[in-house]
């Protein structure tokens, strides 16, 4: 494995402690850069002394994920990366991971982004590859207090009905970890600055999705402390709003043929019946 055609991009919001367990285990002679949405000097100083390969870029606000994440992605593209691996602070992982992705990517050339089996600390699994969104999946399941209705509409949105246990091209991966490939992205574009939370995964996704595949690759397994905030936090539920009412702007509501064609597409491969 070539470890300079890497570089892990991380942005963070004051985030303490959660970070350090994150950079702790990653492999030292692979480049990190990280984002900090608030102006800590400290932090910064900190992070590039006790680990290895990291610089700390600071931000006068909170500029959001995607348009934060950019910023490193840009520096990293001139440097030449090969590969973006864009994740979450709260994402660990054991040092063989990268490499197993890496080495699938590298015989898979068409494959512009790979998710691995994502879990909680315990060991459940974490729903995170779906199919495209409605504003049914969006908006109203959340808020529609029938739990029947919304757990036979999670079952299919979130292709539970999977298993989750094979290698599946899927439209939607969570953007807590992202194994992306340079040259698609400088196809497709980076992250839509005018998200600033929420939904960015999915319209990125989206681009590559149309062009290249989105794999989903069970074979290895990140953990991923995963809190859904915006269900708890009133400013971050919002946000959430917001992103939505953007998304379904820019691609449809509910007549959106792409849509319906890219998931109709998944569900018949992934022999979907009614029934499920």
């Amino acid at each position: 494995m070539i470890r300079k055609n890497f570089t892990f991009v991380i942005t963070t919001f004051r985030s303490g402690a959660v970070i350090d367990e994150c950079l702790k285990d990653m492999p030292k002679d692979i480049r990190k850069i990280i984002v900090e949405n608030s102006n800590d000097h400290n932090l910064k100083d900190r992070l590039e002394n006790m680990y290895e390969n990291t610089e700390c870029f600071l931000m006068s606000d909170n500029l959001g994920y995607g348009k934060a994440h950019n910023i490193a992605m840009r520096k990293s593209i001139e440097n030449n990366t090969s590969y973006h691996i864009v994740l979450n602070p709260d994402i660990y992982f054991e040092n063989d991971v990268i490499e197993k992705l890496y080495n699938y990517m590298e015989e898979n050339q068409e494959i512009g982004n790979i998710i691995p089996q994502v879990l909680y600390p315990d060991g459940e699994i974490q729903y995170l590859t779906k199919l495209l969104p409605t504003p049914i999946d969006l908006i109203f399941r959340r808020f529609i207090p029938l739990k029947s209705w919304k757990d036979k509409r999670n079952k299919k949105f979130e292709l539970k009905f999977t298993g989750y246990k094979d290698i599946n091209n899927i439209p939607s991966l969570s953007g807590c970890f992202m194994f992306l490939r340079a040259d698609t992205l400088k196809d497709v574009g980076l992250f839509d600055e005018n998200i600033f939370m929420y939904l960015e995964d999915t319209d990125l996704n989206r681009r590559i999705h149309s062009k290249y595949k989105t794999i989903f690759y069970p074979k290895v397994h990140i953990l991923h402390e995963y809190a859904k905030e915006s269900y708890v936090n009133k400013k971050l539920l919002v946000y959430h709003i917001k992103s939505a009412i953007y998304y379904f702007n820019k691609w449809g509501w509910f007549f959106d043929k792409e849509r319906a064609e890219i998931n109709n597409r998944c569900l018949e491969k992934l022999n979907y019946k009614k029934e499920n």
